[in-house]
């Protein structure tokens, strides 16, 4: 098959109905999709057995966390591609897989595209303010991670295991990783392709998630040129507040 579409879960009741909507009124039907639950106590399980939607496989049981599940779920899939859908989270519209499947004609390694920001009523609240380039390298992640990972479609054979040391952040470090192998990544186009639930980390968390991604950039972008990259990325941060 061509898809694998895969959803983390733990207790996500509350936000799991969005996504498993848009993933059964997609047109385009070549996919599997897994859900890999940490062994949820609410109705997550109950929820995705009522959605029926064809081609779901689950699993449940107690995991070290989102990048755990995530990489069991690389060595259960068997689609050409992986795409990461978050509980919460959902395709921009029921054709969009469809538009993805055009761009796999290509034999990329990577397809990708743009992100809206959503909120939990589903009502859309913006674009991500990191746009996707028109062309992707693993150096165009120096600047930071201008896709977002439910949006960066990745051939699976390239899909290494998440680094478990990063808790925050080894999407960025996963990223980066599989770009390094890729040699033609191709973007969807303008008009978004994930529509993110915009919650946002606890404060907490996002800084200790900038902290893990400022040491992934010095690893393989070097520690002097990420050091002054992130004075122009404080400008930006300043100017977004101002405007």
């Amino acid at each position: 098959m061509l898809f694998s579409i895969i959803t983390v879960t733990y207790n996500a009741a509350k936000v799991l109905g969005t996504t498993l909507k848009s993933v059964k009124e997609q047109s385009f039907r070549d996919f599997e999709y897994l859900v890999i639950d940490g062994a949820s106590t609410d109705d997550t399980l109950l929820l995705v057995e009522q959605a029926g939607i064809e081609g779901t496989m689950v699993w449940s049981e107690p995991d070290k966390g989102l990048y755990d599940a995530m990489n069991k779920a690389i060595d259960k899939a068997q689609g050409q591609y992986l795409i990461f859908l978050n509980a919460g989270d959902a395709f921009a519209t029921a054709e969009t897989l469809a538009r993805i499947a055009m761009k796999a004609q290509e034999h990329p390694d990577v397809i990708y595209g743009q992100t809206q920001l959503v909120d939990s009523a589903g009502k859309v609240v913006g674009m991500r303010h990191l746009t996707a380039p028109t062309q992707l390298n693993w150096q165009s992640f120096k600047d930071g991670m201008l896709v977002c990972h439910q949006a960066f479609i990745a051939k699976r054979e390239l899909c290494p295991h998440y680094d478990l040391s990063y808790r925050f952040s080894a999407d960025y470090d996963w990223c980066i990783k599989v770009l390094r192998q890729s040699d033609l990544c191709i973007c969807v186009g303008a008009d978004p392709i994930i529509s993110y639930l915009s919650e946002g980390l606890t404060t907490e968390n996002h800084k200790k998630s900038l902290r893990e991604r400022y040491n992934i950039m010095c690893h393989y972008y070097g520690t002097l040129p990420t050091m002054l990259r992130h004075v122009k990325f404080a400008c930006r941060h300043l100017l977004r507040k101002v405007i």
